[in-house]
């Protein structure tokens, strides 16, 4: 079982950073895609971006590429989000998503998922 713990979320402003964390437990890390998702007030949980489990690919949404980028360190079993130039429709639940083999963007195809932090940007 792999166990997925996100950090750093918080209440921003529009044009401000996060970086989110994601802390990976229970499995060689370095087997693992992956992935960020988010869940805005009211809407459907929606890909944000995945990475390869050597870090070789990086998926994006189209909403969020040229803002975000995701990178890991399979060294401490963890994963980041960067976030820069925040909307305030970029608020949402984010959440980690893990998953043995290559990445997608079908959320029913993850396998692990964490709590999920709160992202909040204010205009």
């Amino acid at each position: 079982q792999v166990q997925l713990v996100e950090s750093g979320g918080g209440l921003v402003k529009a044009g401000g950073s996060l970086r989110l964390s994601c802390a990976a437990s229970g499995r060689t890390f370095s087997s693992l895609a992956m992935g960020w998702y988010r869940q805005g007030p009211g809407k459907e949980r929606e890909f944000v971006s995945a990475v390869s489990r050597i870090g070789g690919v990086t998926r994006y949404a189209p909403s969020v590429r040229g803002r975000f980028t995701n990178s890991r360190t399979n060294a401490t079993n963890t994963v980041f989000l960067q976030m820069n130039s925040l909307k305030p429709e970029d608020t949402a639940v984010y959440y980690c998503a893990a998953r043995d083999g290559p990445t997608t963007v079908e959320s029913t195809e993850w396998h692990y998922w964490g709590q999920g932090t709160q992202v909040t940007v204010s205009s």
